[in-house]
């Protein structure tokens, strides 16, 4: 193969600066064609939640990667997969993140979190290794810093899509309140809400009270008792403090919260909804999909909470008949749920575009056919070409009845308001 001109200049110059005749050359910075994809193996790395409190999202995530990508081969290469646990921490996701990077990994798999992410981000984008189909709807990775392939809608997009159900059925504007995680999780969730409140000419007053919440720095600031909202810390049980921040709101400006959008984790927001009722609170209260809709159902089950449960998924129900939910359900079968679903989809999205790629595989390739990817995934569209570095724009309202999280529709929120 020919050299450019250019190319042979600075050639020259390396030889020169090997004998010590030339003090330098910047050569540009070029991606390491076989980095984790060399040999017989294609290596992905995966962060995430194995332990600790919120154990159930991260080895559910696991588990629909796992059964994805078993035994499967792109180019001949097998797939191999290496898990880290980082206790939803960002502090050990940091550590994780640069420990599994010394395995030489192509790409960053399933990670969990928003928090998490925020930190390995960064990480990953240095050495430019694509993340991939991470558990969180944040923006920070909409588009973020970095090569960044998100299967899943925006947590904006989901409760874009409560909002808007409960305005068309007889919910005021100020009558939607917020409980989220005190950190850049549930920040996430308020940014949602304030623009899906802003779409709908929400009272300037409130929109204002969560600009001032949304500005504030720090780790887990107090930020209760400030406009319709109120705050937990991330991985604790206490959801008091909340709940006595929303109590306030509604006493000092004499609306009452009939729907409350919680941004959390399932075992907080599971207590949350346990704390409502022994109030006496007949609320609803909704969910975003990261809240995993396995663990909250059986910790809802566990406090005696059957209904008033609004939640989105950003993958399909699983009672759906399409054929990735069937493939799915056999695959994983007694793990079969709604995480582990997302985590096979992941894995087979991610899978499909490494075997799409026309020539060598490297991260620059793998980033290429992303961009060009647009194709049906057993049911579910996903589409780079359109939606840029988000997959999918799924969004599906469900509510909670004794066989699990079904489609919900305007009628049968109705009847929640009664």
């Amino acid at each position: 193969m020919a050299f450019s001109q250019s190319r042979r200049q600075c050639l020259s110059i390396i030889l020169l600066m090997a004998l010590g005749w030339l003090p330098g050359c910047q050569l540009p910075r070029q991606t390491i064609p076989n980095e984790g994809a060399s040999g017989s193996t294609i290596t992905f790395g995966s962060v995430l939640a194995l332990a600790g409190q919120e154990e159930g999202l991260g080895n559910r995530m696991k588990i629909g990667l796992e059964t994805a990508l078993k035994d499967q081969k792109v180019k001949g290469r097998s797939i191999r997969l290496i898990f880290k646990n980082d206790y939803y921490e960002p502090a050990s996701t940091r550590q994780a993140t640069q420990e599994i990077i010394q395995d030489q990994i192509f790409l960053m798999i399933g990670n969990v979190g928003t928090p998490t992410a925020k930190v390995s981000l960064p990480i990953l984008a240095e050495q430019n290794i694509p993340a991939v189909g991470f558990f969180t709807g944040s923006g920070i990775l909409r588009p973020g810093k970095g090569p960044i392939v998100n299967y899943r809608a925006s947590y904006a997009q989901e409760i874009k899509a409560v909002v808007q159900l409960a305005i068309r059925n007889g919910v005021t504007p100020e009558q939607i309140c917020a409980y989220v995680q005190n950190d850049s999780y549930g920040m996430s969730g308020l940014a949602g809400l304030k623009s899906a409140l802003i779409a709908t000419k929400g009272d300037a007053a409130i929109i204002q009270s969560f600009d001032k919440i949304l500005t504030m720095a720090g780790d887990n600031p107090q930020r209760n008792h400030i406009g319709p909202v109120g705050v937990y810390a991330r991985n604790t049980p206490n959801v008091v403090p909340g709940y006595q921040s929303i109590k306030a709101w509604e006493k000092n400006s004499g609306v009452k919260c009939r729907l409350i959008v919680t941004v959390g984790s399932y075992s907080n927001i599971a207590r949350f909804a346990s704390h409502l009722q022994q109030q006496g609170e007949k609320r609803i209260i909704s969910a975003v999909s990261f809240t995993g809709g396995d663990d909250f159902m059986l910790d809802l089950e566990e406090y005696g909470i059957r209904d008033r449960v609004i939640m989105t998924h950003v993958a399909p129900l699983l009672d759906s008949n399409l054929p990735i939910v069937q493939e799915a359900r056999t695959k994983l079968e007694n793990e079969f749920g709604h995480v582990s679903l997302e985590g096979y989809i992941v894995g087979k999205m991610t899978l499909r575009i490494l075997k799409d790629i026309p020539g060598e595989i490297t991260r620059d390739s793998f980033m290429q056919q992303v961009a060009r990817s647009q194709f049906d995934l057993g049911g579910v569209t996903i589409n780079f070409v359109e939606n840029h570095n988000q997959g999918s724009n799924l969004v599906i309202l469900s509510y909670l009845t004794p066989q699990g999280f079904r489609t919900l529709d305007a009628a049968t929120f109705k009847a929640m308001l009664q």
